[in-house]
């Protein structure tokens, strides 16, 4: 072979690793009390770093699942085809308790350890984690009728994947879904226009229209329809209990950016039959139970991207040379891949902070601090993933722009969390509708920030900013994304001070804080220990 075949100054697979050897995420797990799960998580983090999983999650990307209407004489049968990589996914999710197993778990820190494992595996394939998280948010909306829970739940929660249309109670397993968004409404739910026409027997009878319905091959959804009482919460199963096919059909599946390997529709309910979750005109309130929960998920798997690649960028960096040197020591390289970790450590200590608070539902002072701290991160975590994909994919250069690194899925999956359960406007009023109705949760999060008070002036001096700025009600609503990234960042600053490593703190709140920073990633100031950081994303 010519000379010129031969390969020299490239990076080797990122293969056969540990995804859950991250420091930040192990330390919040500590945290949390979830010790106990930690040779789960290595375990799930080692198949994760796998060559077998992470070809898993690139043959599920590059085939995608095919929706078939009809049988071949003409029988609708609205089913979804997936590659058999899916099926694999969705296994070791559900036998790694990633969905709804820790609402009957009742050991300390069971949700913060389920966060984990999402963080983990997700960074195999984002996409089949969709149904997954709302299989974990259906339980607390569904506990709102008691009859429904006490017949779904453990079934919900089993740690086994029985895919196939079969009626719910026959199977060893369940997965669940919601769909709310109409056309004409979207993230206004309360302009939705299906209906819903009750038959005297507790059942209803369903009709509408829903623009997007993820996962619609899930055993059953929770949706939202107008009832004589006003909008209200329902739950229609695929299959009806006589064992007939409920009205659901699938119009189409969405040609989306990203989350390729997850299969999003539009559905029809022709006449379908579902049962009252809550009360009539209360579906909003029923239906935020589940919403909250997922946007935990959604700040969590921004997280986990970030993981994903900052990793990645460290990696290249490490093994490939340019201009004589190797790139990680290139000084302007090392200030790049260090704010990578940087902000990619942040995400993950706030987001299982978060999922901590989810453990302690009896605690009023951590539950009114997760309401407006999770507001606040779902905005600005989510927000965050696809400046830092993007600048994670420029480190492999040309080489991270081509399909077979990886990158460019990571690219075109970060804006989904934005997107998913509010963009950044709907997460942004949320914030400000938190301190509105429930005062309390402004008091929580400043008692969460304080308790590193005194630790880092440039914290001390952006919470005495962010007070100010709380304290003028003036066009509030004009500058809610600022006031909303402010609190963000400050509690990201808290705790790093509190719990992250000494060089990271350090150069989040010069930068983030102390305005020592620019546009770009890359723009830390001068005197930031980057080897100290970078060597936090090395695997």
């Amino acid at each position: 072979m010519p000379v010129t075949h031969e390969v020299t100054n490239q990076v080797p697979p990122l293969v056969e690793y540990d995804v859950a050897a991250d420091p930040a995420l192990l330390e919040g797990l500590q945290r949390a009390d979830a010790g106990w799960a930690v040779a789960e998580l290595h375990a799930l983090g080692r198949l994760a770093g796998s060559e077998q999983a992470q070809e898993w999650g690139r043959l599920v990307n590059e085939n995608e699942p095919v929706l078939r209407t009809h049988d071949r004489v003409g029988n609708r049968i609205d089913e979804v085809e997936f590659h058999p990589y899916w099926h694999e996914l969705m296994d070791v999710a559900v036998s790694y308790g990633l969905h709804a197993t820790p609402w009957r778990d009742s050991r300390p820190g069971a949700h913060a350890a389920r966060a984990a494992k999402m963080y983990v595996w997700g960074q195999v394939d984002a996409g089949h984690t969709c149904p997954i998280s709302m299989t974990y948010a259906a339980v607390p909306a569904l506990r709102f009728n008691p009859e429904l829970s006490e017949r779904y739940e453990p079934l919900l929660a089993a740690t086994e994947y029985d895919f196939g249309l079969r009626e719910p109670s026959s199977k060893r397993g369940l997965i669940a879904g919601m769909s709310m968004t109409e056309k004409q409404g979207g993230s206004d739910v309360r302009a939705n226009t299906t209906t819903a026409r009750p038959l005297g027997d507790g059942s209803y009878v369903i009709v509408g229209h829903k623009w997007f319905t993820s996962a619609p091959m899930s055993d059953m959804f929770l949706t939202l329809a107008q009832a004589p009482g006003g909008l209200s919460c329902f739950l229609l199963p695929r299959v009806l209990p006589d064992g007939s096919r409920n009205g659901i059909r699938l119009q189409r599946l969405k040609d989306k950016l990203g989350n390729r390997s997850n299969a999003s529709s539009e559905i029809e309910y022709d006449d379908a039959i579902g049962w009252l979750i809550g009360e009539e005109g209360r579906g909003v309130r029923t239906i935020i139970e589940m919403v909250n929960n997922t946007r935990l998920d959604c700040a969590v798997g921004s997280a986990s991207g970030m993981r994903y690649g900052a990793v990645r960028a460290v990696h290249h960096a490490r093994h490939r040379r340019a201009f004589g040197a190797d790139l990680v020591d290139q000084p302007l390289m090392g200030n790049v891949l260090a704010d990578l970790v940087v902000e990619s450590e942040a995400a993950t200590t706030v987001g299982m902070r978060l999922a901590a608070a989810t453990d302690r539902p009896g605690d009023e002072q951590e539950q009114a601090f997760r309401r407006l701290g999770l507001a606040v991160t779902k905005y600005w975590v989510c927000k965050r993933g696809p400046s830092h994909a993007v600048e994670a994919l420029e480190c492999l250069g040309g080489n991270g722009y081509v399909e077979e690194s990886g990158m460019p899925r990571l690219y075109r999956e970060a804006p989904l969390m934005s997107i998913w359960e509010g963009s950044g406007n709907v997460a942004a009023l949320d914030a400000l509708r938190a301190m509105a109705r429930q005062p309390e949760s402004v008091a929580a999060y400043f008692t969460e920030v304080e308790q590193a008070a005194g630790a880092d002036a440039r914290l001390d001096d952006a919470t005495g900013r962010l007070r100010k700025e709380l304290a003028d009600l003036s066009d509030i609503e004009y500058r809610a994304r600022r006031l909303v990234e402010s609190m963000a960042l400050v509690l990201q600053g808290s705790l790093l001070v509190r719990h992250g490593t000494p060089a990271v703190a350090d150069a989040f709140c010069a930068s983030r804080l102390g305005g020592d920073w620019g546009v770009a990633f890359g723009t830390l100031p001068s005197g930031v220990d980057t080897r100290a950081i970078i060597a936090r994303a090395e695997v």
